[in-house]
């Protein structure tokens, strides 16, 4: 079968920046330019740069047109037991091990859980309107980066926090500390969690918040708080693929977790 005339000329410039011929940065030739050399249409020539631009190879600024999209430094985050039972917020103790600080935006308000969301948590099906979680959407960035390190949406039973000091995840005077303390403040021991990590194409709103291309590759990672069978949190926490890695450790017996990298 004949390959299509735009993947091989997606072939050609990937090839290309791949041994450094383009560099990081590097404009491309304009359209018409490249359409000579490849003889090929224009428009051919675009849905080329177009799939190179989805793999995150390239970059459009309008008006000054087609780059070689700079490798992000890879960007670590440790997903710790051991440091989610400490005192404060684990990010900012990431950010502070680092020689960074840590800074975040955020939104609480209560809602109707989702029915995934409902899942999740075990909740049983509502018979009306009324809210039964508390959500609090993040923006998790540090001092010296332009763009965000990750977004995190938290859902938590309002049967279990209503009224409580610990109600709105940020404000109070367990504001900012991880879930572990937080519980525990109301009487709760969270003894468990588990995380689930896949990926896929962020929405367009998740682009715009992580300052990443349409369509850029995202992790998902998808994780749960217990307190015995119960589940008192889930969180859907977001990262771009490319310049993230997520490190797994934890004590083993009566051992501590190893330092994080």
């Amino acid at each position: 079968m004949n390959q299509p005339a735009y993947e091989r000329i997606a072939a050609d410039l990937r090839s290309r920046i791949a041994r450094g011929d383009l560099a990081p940065g590097a404009r491309l030739p304009a359209r018409q330019d490249l359409a000579v050399e490849y003889d090929a249409a224009q428009g051919v020539v675009t849905e080329a740069t177009k799939l190179l631009v989805r793999e995150g190879l390239l970059v459009s600024r309008p008006g000054a047109g087609m780059f070689v999209r700079r490798r992000p430094q890879r960007r670590a985050l440790v997903r710790s037991w051991f440091r989610e039972r400490r005192a404060g917020s684990p990010f900012a103790q990431q950010m502070q091990e680092q020689g960074r600080q840590g800074v975040w935006e955020y939104r609480s308000d209560t809602m109707q859980a989702p029915a995934e969301v409902r899942d999740r948590l075990g909740l049983a099906e509502p018979d009306s309107e009324t809210h039964d979680v508390m959500r609090t959407a993040y923006v998790f960035r540090s001092d010296d980066d332009e763009s965000p390190w990750m977004t995190s949406t938290s859902w938590e039973p309002l049967s279990i926090t209503k009224g409580t000091a610990i109600a709105f995840p940020e404000a109070g005077p367990h504001a900012g500390c991880g879930v572990t303390h937080r519980m525990a403040a109301i009487g709760i021991e969270v003894d468990a969690w588990d995380e689930e990590v896949w990926a896929r194409p962020a929405s367009p709103e998740e682009a715009r918040q992580l300052g990443v291309g349409p369509g850029s590759v995202v992790l998902v990672v998808e994780r749960s708080y217990f307190a015995g069978e119960q589940v008192v949190e889930v969180a859907d926490i977001i990262v771009p693929a490319d310049s993230t890695k997520l490190i797994y450790n934890g004590p083993v017996g009566d051992g501590h977790a190893r330092p994080s990298q």
